[in-house]
């Protein structure tokens, strides 16, 4: 017997609903819309995939561990774990992938081993033949493609309406998948946590900026510390002025804000004057700031200088953050009740994975792109050239102004001795001001790890102003932007051509599996899990709320009691270790957003509304052929096996730049010790020896020979 799917072309435009993730436009009301249904018209019946009931697909996909695999591992199903009226045990397929059995009505095997997706393709590389589909980093499932080993999606594209109409709607998804130039072969489908969003932000204690901050009169303290010799010069200009474009404090329209340096000076550099002349305590650090805010804005915050901060009009920059951040360490009695406040830190201040942000966050901070590129450390120039950060001056100069920090004790000591430090910890201690992080994820702590019983807030603030070259002005520009955009990630799903071999019923149905996933109704499955955990009216049609524009469910109250009390309201651990959702393909913000704390929702707002009104930019997920250095570079740049040979020469940029736990970064090294690499004392030597002799040039050069080719390849599309 065949099974025919039944793959609908639902209205498109609603697919790319569920990935849209501008938190700020979001207003909730109840409307009813169908649970799954969708109607075949006569050409979607001539491009089916028709296979066996019952097909078997043996599957070796997960996200990085046991507990976020297809089943339930032992230690989180125990003796027994009930959702939604059902009871599963380790070893059965968790609630998300019955749901694709029954839809697909096939069978599935979990050959999970629990690894990364690098890991796991590492172990089934030379086995193809025992698995249908697994998961594996984008780089490596290319090169596999290109040996005939993974079966090439792009020959199928006609009988997958909704993947197919996903990629032509959005181009630098196609150009991420593109596996080669020549054929326009894909060889996995993308994974998306989100998509054409904003990714990581900046957040503060911002209850602490609104106590040294705000009110008539001067501040004053019971007792309070010094600050430190200055070793961080100005990066803002001295004199003159600079206007910033900015949303009004309603966030209704934008209005344009002077930074006024003719009258009231460069923060720092009267900062550092000072503190030349002699000391400057805390509570004088707090004064000149305060003074510094009404002469530099002429007053427009009043009382509540805060906002320049923490506002929907906030305008800050980085000269205003160090100065705000010398503030805050030297108050720590008044701040905390004891002596010591850490200023910046990350999430895990021991782990490599996490002591990256510091040097994104640099990026964010000094106008400096590729440090959080969503292709190595690459980006466009405007004139459509690449442009690696790791062999650009730029980058150490930045890294410089982070060091100067140190050396003054505004970022945390745990970092720079990487000795264990959480975020958590931080803030149920009360130890950590500010961080660069995921929203969702780290202002659950609001709930979980601050008392709030004298008002304390840790939200996300506004992205700062920095001098960007975006190639409008050869000066650079002033603005805001961020690079921290979601788009493809770079681990993926493919299918194993030695595992499907001659059997149709097998690959069809692994390309139905795909083609499920990126529907409107597959979307929804692989991001809430499936209908049960989702709420409902009483004819069975979802309870929808209006997110971006688009009716998107409303998660059951069950659903949200079992995220509390299974993963302490983490929507991504609850949905990856409970669900067996976002695991891959694309994850709709909707779900997410629902499991966000008030106060997260109420900072991401801030952002949501200037990104909507333009004041703050960002790469844009398109070729754009205006200016180029907006387009967001591909996820991965598909090149040929003597490229790829030879990129994996160039050891010295893969071992001195890593990001994962356990690897070694020498731009996290240069925040926490300087320079230390042999023979380097200036960011212009440093940004030398990369490109002449760690291979910086050579592996440019290969990666624009690919860009080219690509851009080429899209231009025949």
């Amino acid at each position: 017997m065949k099974k025919t799917i039944l793959v609908s072309l639902l209205a498109i435009f609603a697919l790319f609903a569920l990935v849209a993730g501008g938190q700020g436009e979001i207003a909730v009301q109840e409307t009813t819309t169908p649970a799954a249904a969708t109607t075949q018209t006569a050409a979607e019946e001539a491009k089916t995939l028709s296979y066996a009931d019952g097909t078997v697909l043996r599957i070796a996909a997960g996200y990085n561990s046991k507990k976020t695999g297809l089943s339930f591992d032992a230690e989180t199903a125990g003796e027994g774990i009930t959702l939604a009226g059902v009871t599963y045990h380790a070893g059965d397929l968790k609630p998300t992938w019955v749901e694709v059995q029954k839809r697909l009505n096939i069978v599935i095997e979990d050959k999970y081993q629990g690894n990364s997706a690098t890991n796991e393709f590492k172990y089934w590389q030379e086995r193809l033949n025992e698995v249908d589909l697994l998961s594996g980093n984008t780089v490596a499932l290319n090169e596999y493609g290109a040996k005939g080993s993974l079966v090439n999606i792009a020959d199928y594209l006609d009988m997958m309406p909704n993947f197919k109409a996903y990629l032509e709607a959005n181009p630098i998804v196609r150009l991420s998948i593109t596996g080669s130039t020549s054929n326009g072969a894909i060889y996995f489908a993308p994974y998306f946590d989100g998509v054409n969003d904003i990714e990581r932000m900046p957040l503060m204690r911002t209850d602490w900026v609104v106590k040294l901050l705000d009110g008539e009169g001067e501040f004053s303290a019971e007792k309070c510390g010094e600050l430190k010799a200055a070793v961080y010069e100005p990066y803002m200009p001295t004199s003159g002025k600079v206007a910033i474009e900015t949303p009004n404090a309603q966030g209704t329209a934008t209005m344009t804000l002077t930074k006024d340096y003719d009258k009231a000076g460069n923060i720092v550099a009267k900062m550092n004057a000072a503190l030349s002349a002699g000391t400057v305590n805390g509570v004088q650090a707090v004064n000149m700031l305060r003074t510094y805010i009404d002469e530099a804005y002429n007053g427009y915050y009043g009382t509540a200088r805060s906002n320049l901060f923490i506002g929907q009009d906030a305008a800050w920059d980085a000269d205003e953050l160090v100065a705000l951040l010398r503030c805050v360490v030297a108050n720590a009695y008044t701040l905390n009740g004891t002596d010591s406040i850490q200023g910046l830190f990350s999430r895990e201040d021991s782990n490599l994975q996490r002591q990256v942000d510091l040097y994104r966050f640099a990026g964010t901070l000094f106008g400096v792109r590729g440090l959080e590129s969503r292709q190595e450390f690459l980006y466009v120039d405007a004139d459509g050239a690449l442009k690696d950060a790791r062999s650009e001056v730029a980058t150490y100069k930045a890294l410089d102004r982070m060091r100067e920090m140190a050396l003054e004790g505004l970022i945390s000591k745990s970092f720079l001795e990487a000795s264990g430090e959480s975020s958590s910890t931080m803030l149920q201690n009360d130890l950590g001001f500010m961080s660069y992080d995921y929203n969702q994820t780290q202002t659950i702590l609001n709930k979980t790890k601050l008392q709030n019983e004298n008002g304390e807030k840790y939200m996300a603030v506004m992205v700062p102003v920095a001098r960007w070259y975006d190639g409008t002005d050869a000066n650079g520009v002033y603005m805001r932007f961020t690079e921290s955009w979601r788009s493809v990630k770079t681990d993926a799903w493919a299918i194993s051509k030695p595992g499907v071999g001659d059997d149709q019923n097998k690959l069809y149905a692994a390309l139905a599996l795909f083609d499920l996933a990126f529907s409107p109704e597959g979307q929804i499955l692989m991001s809430y899990g499936p209908d049960a955990f989702i709420k409902t009216n009483a004819d069975g049609s979802y309870v929808t709320f209006n997110f971006n524009g688009n009716q998107m469910p409303v998660i059951a109250d069950e659903t949200y009691e079992l995220l509390w009390s299974l993963a302490s309201g983490n929507y991504t651990n609850f949905a990856r270790y409970y669900l067996g959702s976002t695991l891959s393909f694309a994850k709709s913000q909707a779900f997410e957003y629902q499991c966000t704390h008030e106060i997260g929702k109420e900072g991401a707002g801030y952002i949501s509304t200037a990104i909507g009104l333009g004041t703050v930019k960002h790469p844009e997920l398109a070729v754009v052929k205006g200016n180029m250095w907006y387009t967001s570079v591909p996820t991965t740049l598909p090149g040929t096996t003597v490229e790829a040979d030879s990129i994996n020469t160039y050891t010295e940029l893969q071992q001195q730049f890593g990001t994962a736990k356990g690897k070694f970064s020498v731009l996290v090294d240069q925040i926490q010790k300087g320079y230390t690499v042999t023979g380097v004392t200036s960011a212009e030597q440093m940004a030398q020896k990369v490109s002449s002799e760690w291979g910086g040039a050579q592996y440019l050069m290969i990666r624009q020979t690919q860009w080219s080719r690509l851009i080429k390849f899209y231009d025949s599309l």
